[in-house]
C-alpha cells in the first residue's frame, strides 16, 4: 500500500479484499463476507477507528462477522417467533437465536457481495458491491421480494462516506428495513485508553425490553448517565447496554461522536435522519469497543400493532422505487 490515493485488490487477514486509500486515510472491505468495511484508519497517526479482526481473530469474524466492522443487517435485530408479517401475508423466518425464540439479523451480513467495481482519482477513492436477491437467494427463500441492494464506499478528505442504494425490481411492495451493526474501536488512538473517551449519540426515548430482548411498547426514563450520553458525553462503559431507543436529531444531524480526551480528537458517525432508532451494545461493558447501531425500524416491528408505521420505520419500496441514505465517518482533528 506504497501509493497515496488509490483503489486496490489485496487480502486482509488471508481473504482477498478491496483496500482504498486517500491522502491519510484508508479502508478496507471484504466483499465475500457481507461487504463488511472492517478498516478505516488514520494511517498517519495510527488511529484505527473500527474493531478490526486481527490476523488470531480472523477465524472469529468469520464466525461472527456482526461484531467486527460495518456489517449491514436486513432485517434488522429481532423477530418474534421468526414471525414477519407484511402486506397481508405471514412469512417465516427461521429461529436463529435460541435462547429468545426470535430470529436475528437477516440474511446479507454474511452474504458474497459482488464487486461491482473501484477507482481512484485526485477526488476520492471508491469502491461499489452489489447484493442482487432474486429467486435462489437465501434472504428470497425466506421473504421472497425480488431487490438490488448496493453499497459505495469511497474516502476522501471528508472521511468515509457510505451510500446505501436500495431498488425494488419485483412486482410487490416490499419491507426496506436496514441497519449497520457498526463497531466503534474504544480507544481509537493507539497510546490511549477507554477511561480517556467519551461518546455522545443524538438518542430519544429508551424503549422498554422484554426478556426476549423484544420491546414492550412502553418507554422507559433515561438515566443520568443516558441523559449525558444525548448531551455532552459519558464513558460509552458507564454501564452494560444492549438498549433500543428512538433516534432525536440534533440540529438536523443523526450522529454519534467520540471523543479522546487525552489527543483532543474525535470521530464522528453521522448515519442520516432514514434511520429513526439507534441500538447501543456495549458487549457487557467489555472494553475494546463498541456498537452504536443505526436502525430504521423499531425491533419486531412487522409485529408491532397500533403504532403507526411511518413511526416505527416499517417502510417499503413500490415497484420500481429507490431509497438512497448516506452516512459518513469522519475525524475532528484536536487543535492542540
Amino acid at each position: 500500500m506504497t501509493q497515496q490515493n488509490a483503489a486496490f485488490e489485496e487480502q486482509f487477514g488471508g481473504i482477498p479484499a478491496v483496500w482504498l486509500r486517500f491522502n491519510q486515510f484508508e479502508a478496507a472491505v471484504i466483499p465475500s463476507v457481507g461487504a463488511n468495511l472492517v478498516a478505516f484508519r488514520n494511517a498517519e497517526k495510527g488511529f484505527r477507528y473500527l474493531r478490526e479482526p486481527n490476523q488470531d481473530q480472523m477465524d472469529e469474524f468469520m464466525a461472527a462477522p456482526a461484531v467486527y466492522g460495518i456489517p449491514i443487517l436486513s432485517p434488522p435485530n429481532r423477530y418474534e417467533d421468526g414471525r414477519f408479517p407484511w402486506n397481508g401475508k405471514v412469512y417465516q423466518l427461521p429461529v436463529n437465536e435460541p435462547a429468545t425464540g426470535n430470529h436475528l439479523h437477516g440474511f446479507l451480513h454474511d452474504a458474497e457481495w459482488k464487486v461491482e467495481g473501484y477507482g481512484s482519482d485526485q477526488l476520492e477513492s471508491y469502491v461499489l458491491l452489489s447484493q442482487d436477491v432474486k429467486e435462489g437467494h437465501t434472504f428470497h427463500q425466506y421473504l421472497p421480494f425480488t431487490f438490488t441492494v448496493t453499497l459505495r464506499y469511497s474516502l476522501s478528505s471528508q472521511g468515509l462516506q457510505q451510500q446505501l442504494i436500495v431498488r425494488n425490481n419485483g412486482k410487490e411492495y416490499m419491507p426496506n428495513l436496514f441497519a449497520f451493526h457498526t463497531a466503534i474501536a474504544v480507544p481509537f488512538a493507539p497510546d490511549s485508553q477507554a477511561s480517556d473517551y467519551t461518546a455522545k449519540i443524538t438518542i430519544g426515548q429508551r424503549r422498554e425490553l422484554n426478556e426476549r430482548s423484544l420491546p414492550t411498547g412502553q418507554f422507559q426514563p433515561l438515566t443520568p448517565e443516558e441523559e449525558q450520553l444525548k448531551k455532552d458525553g459519558v464513558s460509552p462503559f458507564f454501564a452494560a447496554m444492549d438498549n433500543h431507543y428512538t433516534a432525536e436529531p440534533q440540529n438536523g444531524r443523526n450522529y454519534m461522536e467520540l471523543t479522546d480526551h487525552r489527543t483532543g480528537d474525535k470521530l464522528v458517525y453521522d448515519v442520516g435522519t432514514s434511520y429513526k432508532h439507534w441500538m447501543i451494545w456495549n458487549n457487557n461493558m467489555g472494553g475494546e469497543f463498541f456498537c452504536p447501531e443505526p436502525q430504521m425500524n423499531l425491533v419486531n416491528a412487522p409485529n408491532v400493532e397500533g403504532i403507526p408505521a411511518e413511526e416505527i420505520g416499517l417502510i417499503g419500496l413500490e415497484p420500481g422505487e429507490l431509497f438512497e441514505q448516506t452516512s459518513r465517518l469522519y475525524p475532528i482533528t484536536s487543535q492542540k
